[in-house]
C-alpha cells in the first residue's frame, strides 16, 4: 500500500472516529476538552493526579484546585501555558503546547474551567 492510500485511510478513519464521537472535536463543550487534553495528567477533578501520572511520572503536574497556587497566576499566565507549552513558563516539557490544537476560543474557557476548579479569581494583571 502506498503512502496516498495510506493517508486517505488515516484521514478517512479520524474523521469517522470524529463524527462518531470517538474523538472529541475543539468546538465541544470545555467539559470534553478538559477531559481529553488536560485530565490525563491534571485528573478530572483538577488535584494533579491524572490517569498518567504514575509513581516514576517525571514531575508532578500543577494541582488546578489548590487556591493558593492558582491564585498566584494571571489569566494570561494560564492562556500563555496553555498556548505554547511548560517550557514558556520555566515548567515541565511534558507540558505540551496547545496552541495550534485547541482554538483561543477553548483556551480562553479552559481558562475559566481552571478558574472553577480552583474556586479562585487568580492574580490581577
Amino acid at each position: 500500500m502506498n503512502r496516498t492510500m495510506k493517508s486517505i485511510i488515516f484521514a478517512t478513519t479520524l474523521v469517522i472516529a470524529v463524527m462518531a464521537g470517538a474523538v472529541p472535536s475543539v468546538a465541544e463543550d470545555v467539559e470534553k476538552v478538559f477531559k481529553f487534553y488536560c485530565a490525563q495528567c491534571h485528573g478530572e477533578s483538577g488535584d494533579g493526579k491524572g490517569i498518567n501520572v504514575t509513581e516514576d511520572f517525571p514531575v508532578t503536574p500543577r494541582a488546578f484546585n489548590n487556591a493558593a497556587e492558582m491564585n498566584k497566576l494571571t489569566d494570561a499566565d494560564l492562556r500563555n501555558v496553555i498556548h505554547e507549552g511548560g517550557p514558556i513558563a520555566s515548567k515541565s516539557e511534558m507540558m505540551p503546547p496547545w496552541g495550534k490544537t485547541l482554538s483561543d476560543e477553548d483556551i480562553d474557557n479552559l481558562v475559566i474551567k481552571l478558574r472553577a476548579l480552583c474556586q479562585c479569581k487568580g492574580k490581577q494583571g
